[in-house]
């Protein structure tokens, strides 16, 4: 990112949020039933499909450096990794402060929620991988296998709530949109365009760093190797 991008994108990203905050919590009716815990919506389903998109990024990605072993392949999956984490915590958080109020319960094991835990776990694994295992090239050849059973995961989750009925409601019908007012459907759009310009900030931030971090990794096994010759 060079540096015009780097003071743009964050002040365009601020000035985005601030919208999207604006319109979840002013802009968009409440919902009759559910009342204004519903607003967490605009924040847990964004984030929810971010997490699928990143995560589907890092498992084609991964595939491809299985199949090509160049270097940028795995940063750009390691970098969208860490992005799908994050919006994976995030569900995982506004989830039960949505369930409380609604099914009286922080957490329950129904389907969606019990087979989002397992995508997290599966990414957490990745993140461990990439830490203790020793190596550059096999640390890679791990996570890119990781990587691509969590993306093969994805779509498990997302099919649950058809394939096990549980709890979870659905607000978005495969047909498209079904359920959401108009003005409710303006601003969840708004919300995801949010989420994905931090996917896009975040990975224009991170892979460059993860190119500097193979190449420090390399000047120190340079000097590693010249000391203890």
């Amino acid at each position: 990112m060079n540096k015009a991008a780097s003071i743009v994108a964050p002040l365009a990203l601020l000035a985005l949020v601030s919208y999207g905050l604006h319109g979840a919590f002013f802009r968009a009716p409440t919902e009759t039933q559910m009342g204004d815990v519903q607003r967490i919506f605009y924040f847990h389903a964004p984030a929810g499909i971010m997490a699928f998109v990143a995560f589907m990024i890092t498992g084609i990605v991964s595939a491809i450096y299985l199949w090509r072993r160049r270097l940028i392949y795995d940063v750009i999956a390691h970098a969208s990794a860490e992005a799908g984490l994050l919006f994976c915590t995030i569900v995982l958080i506004t989830g039960p402060m949505w369930a409380k109020p609604v099914w009286l319960v922080w957490w329950t094991w129904e389907a969606r929620l019990t087979t989002t835990l397992v995508l997290w776990l599966i990414y957490v694994a990745y993140m461990l991988v990439r830490r203790y295992t020793d190596g550059r090239d096999q640390q890679a050849r791990f996570a890119a296998v990781l990587g691509i059973v969590g993306a093969l995961n994805v779509p498990i989750v997302y099919k649950s709530i058809t394939w096990w009925r549980g709890l979870h409601p659905v607000v978005l019908q495969e047909s498209g949109g079904g359920g959401l007012d108009p003005e409710m459907r303006e601003i969840f759009r708004l919300c995801i365009f949010v989420y994905f310009f931090l996917y896009a900030c975040l990975l224009a931030v991170r892979v460059p760093l993860g190119y500097a971090e193979d190449e420090l990794a390399s000047l120190r096994e340079r000097v590693d190797e010249r000391t203890t010759a």
